[in-house]
């Protein structure tokens, strides 16, 4: 159990494309770390399919996400993870398959999220620490794109071949969890 006299928080950010609260690892994510003491929201987001900054910003707005809100994104999740830190305080991240670019897709490209330059600086500067997962078999975007990031990020990073997307046939997370945990300790 971790001692919480922070009232830590973490917010489980989802991918586009109509991610629900049951999908892929993000029940088990909140089970393990509630059981650590850290209260975690893990909800439906507005506009999921697309998942426009926007409404997302507003939504983390509604949230409270604060200097003392762990944001723990899954693919365009961690973009607005990444976004949300260039001009907001928070106490870390979480990058789960992040890319830097809209990847040429048109879904993208409506979020909102690469209408500007990345302020890598600010990102660093507005949180604690940030810890990252990608993998070298991601079918969406080359590994290129997580190396850039944890380059520009300095991040606490991990790489596997065998995660692809990290998406529906991983329905456990456990290195997640225990690297959430040591920053916390």
């Amino acid at each position: 159990m971790i001692n919480n006299s922070l009232n830590i928080k973490a917010v489980i950010v989802p991918g586009n494309g109509g991610d629900k609260p049951e999908d892929k690892w993000f029940p088990y994510v909140k089970q393990e770390l509630e059981k650590k003491g850290i209260k975690t929201i893990n909800q439906e987001f507005p506009d999921s399919i697309l998942a426009r900054e926007k409404y997302w910003f507003y939504f983390l707005k509604e949230l409270k996400v604060d200097k003392n809100t762990i944001l723990i994104g899954h693919s365009s999740g961690a973009v607005a993870a990444m976004r949300w830190a260039e001009n907001n305080n928070i106490l870390g991240s979480v990058l789960v398959s992040a890319y830097d670019s809209d990847l040429g897709d048109e879904r993208e490209k409506q979020s909102g999220y690469f209408e500007e330059p990345w302020n890598w600086e600010a990102i660093k500067k507005n949180q604690k620490w940030i810890i990252q997962f990608a993998s070298t078999d991601d079918p969406y975007f080359s590994i290129d794109a997580p190396r850039l990031i944890n380059k520009m990020l300095s991040t606490e990073y991990y790489e596997f071949n065998d995660h692809g997307h990290f998406g529906s046939e991983y329905k456990e997370f456990p290195e997640l969890v225990k690297a959430v945990t040591n920053k916390l300790v």
